[in-house]
């Protein structure tokens, strides 16, 4: 569900891959490992993701379905 969630987040904003990657201070190949799932971030590059794409944590983990079960509600993005 990360991944692609992420992938379509960040086309949805207009930012490229590489920009991602220069926002996160890595290497391209680095950031398309989160986009394939062959890896994940940590805690505080998972916060910047987010923060940088406008979108909550938990939507781009798939939890949204389990928030909206418990009475949250947010715009997806």
């Amino acid at each position: 569900m990360f991944p692609y969630r992420l992938n379509s987040v960040r086309k949805s904003r207009g930012v490229t891959a590489q920009q991602m990657a220069d926002f996160l201070c890595m290497g391209l190949r680095a950031y398309r490992n989160y986009e394939s799932g062959d890896r994940f971030p940590s805690a505080d590059t998972l916060i910047k993701i987010a923060d940088k794409l406008d979108v909550s944590i938990d939507y781009l983990l798939g939890r949204d379905n389990f928030l909206k079960s418990h009475g949250v509600f947010f715009d997806e993005f």
